[in-house]
Parts: structure tokens; C-alpha cells; sequence
């Protein structure tokens, strides 16, 4: 099974360390979070992962390597100078791209099995997309998704305050079959945009999580995932 990493981006709300060091190389339980990922991404089976690089990039690449001793093969796909977007971060990786794929942030922690996006999409064919959701009620972050357990019947980056319906939250794992990025604009794109628009289309299947998500995207998540971590290993 192969995982993309999107691991480009500059983490503005984690300045000033992130104007030196890229976000997954942010220590949290006294390793860079990045091992945390990888590590978790093979206990989940994955043996294949891509990582979409760009700010600081060099830094991650250097300490991650081939993957080997986090269990994983790992591939690099780099941005160049100018950021495309998340979507565009997988155009980018596109001769690398299996059939198949999950793809999450370089900032997101998930306790759940990040393969069973990938099953349902490999076992489900009326869709082109699974996406991992959980049901926040906007405890978390903002409530994004609107569900009926099966499909992701709305999905709003901003979030859906005004309607109560928007009770769950992407999860920030994603899987995707390559045909959608291979034939998704060569704009910058968000990839929130392509997931927007498989819900449009009835193309977006759901996996609801049970566990909340960690995120280090804020010095407020770094801290929650330090101390869940320290406490769980």
C-alpha cells in the first residue's frame, strides 16, 4: 500500500521555528514528528510512502532517507520554488502515484487504521475518493463535513457554522485513485477543492473515525500530541 505525504507547506502559525526548521522535523516526545508519522503509517501496513516536499525540505529528506529505518520505502516528489497548493503537490507527484493511494498532511497524527480509506475505496466502485472523517461537532476544529455515514454529502473547507448538519470534521486522510489528479487543472489547487468537488458528484465515500485527531499544525495541538504520546508509549 503506498501513502503520500504532503509535507510542503510553511506552517506560518508555528513561527518562528518553522522559519528553520520544516514542521515534520518539529520535535514532539523527543523525536522529530516526522518518525512518529512514518512509524505509524507501517503499522498500518503501508510499505510505500511519498513524500511531497518543498520549504526546509532538504532537512526532512536528509534525516528520513530511504525510509529503511522507520520501516517504510520512501520515494521524494519536490515542489520547486513555488508552492502549487496540496493538489498540486500530487500533480507534482504524479509519475510516482500508485492506482491507489492515501494521501494525508505532514502535520497530522491519526489514532486509527489508515488503511481502511484505502479498503473501502479498493472494494467500492462507484466512488473516487474515501474520505476519513470523524464527528467533532466542532469541538476540535472547525465542522467541515456533512454525512450520512456512507458518503461525504457536503464538505466545506471554512467549516458549515450556519448549519447544524456539518457535524463532522475531515480527518486528514484521504484515499484517491490517481485518475483524479491525473485529470484534476495544473493550477495551484487546493486538494480541498478536488475533494469538494467528488462530493458534488456523488464520488465521495466516507470512513468515520472513532478517535480524535492530533495535529501539530498549532503550538497548542504540538502540546496535546507531546502529551498523548508520552502517555500512550
Amino acid at each position: 500500500m503506498q501513502a503520500v505525504v504532503l509535507a510542503g507547506g510553511l506552517a506560518t502559525r508555528m513561527r518562528p521555528h518553522t522559519l528553520t526548521v520544516p514542521k515534520s522535523m518539529l520535535e514532539v516526545a523527543g523525536r522529530p514528528f516526522v518518525d512518529w508519522q512514518l512509524e505509524r503509517l507501517a503499522e498500518c501496513g503501508f510499505d510505500e510512502v511519498v513524500m511531497c516536499i518543498a520549504h526546509l525540505g532538504d532537512q526532512i529528506r536528509d534525516h528520513v532517507g530511504d525510509g529503511s529505518a522507520r520501516g517504510v520505502k520512501v520515494t521524494w516528489a519536490e515542489e520547486g520554488p513555488t508552492l502549487l497548493g496540496t493538489a498540486g503537490a500530487l500533480r507534482a507527484a504524479l509519475p510516482l502515484l500508485a492506482d491507489e493511494f492515501l494521501v494525508t498532511y505532514g502535520d497530522s497524527y491519526l489514532p486509527f487504521d489508515y488503511a481502511d480509506p484505502l479498503r473501502i475505496l479498493e472494494q467500492e466502485h462507484d466512488c473516487d475518493g474515501v474520505m476519513a472523517i470523524f464527528k467533532n461537532d466542532g469541538k476540535w476544529d472547525v465542522s467541515n463535513v456533512k454525512s450520512d455515514g456512507a458518503w461525504v454529502v457536503s464538505y466545506e473547507k471554512g467549516g458549515g457554522l450556519a448549519d447544524p448538519a456539518f457535524d463532522h470534521i475531515d480527518y486528514g486522510a484521504t484515499a484517491l485513485r490517481r485518475g483524479v489528479i491525473a485529470g484534476s487543472a495544473p493550477e495551484v489547487m487546493g486538494l480541498d477543492a478536488l475533494q469538494r468537488d467528488l462530493s458534488q458528484r456523488k464520488r465521495l465515500r466516507a470512513c468515520v473515525a472513532r478517535a480524535r485527531f492530533f495535529e501539530i499544525g498549532s503550538p497548542e495541538g504540538l502540546a496535546e500530541l507531546d502529551a498523548y504520546l508520552r502517555r500512550v508509549t
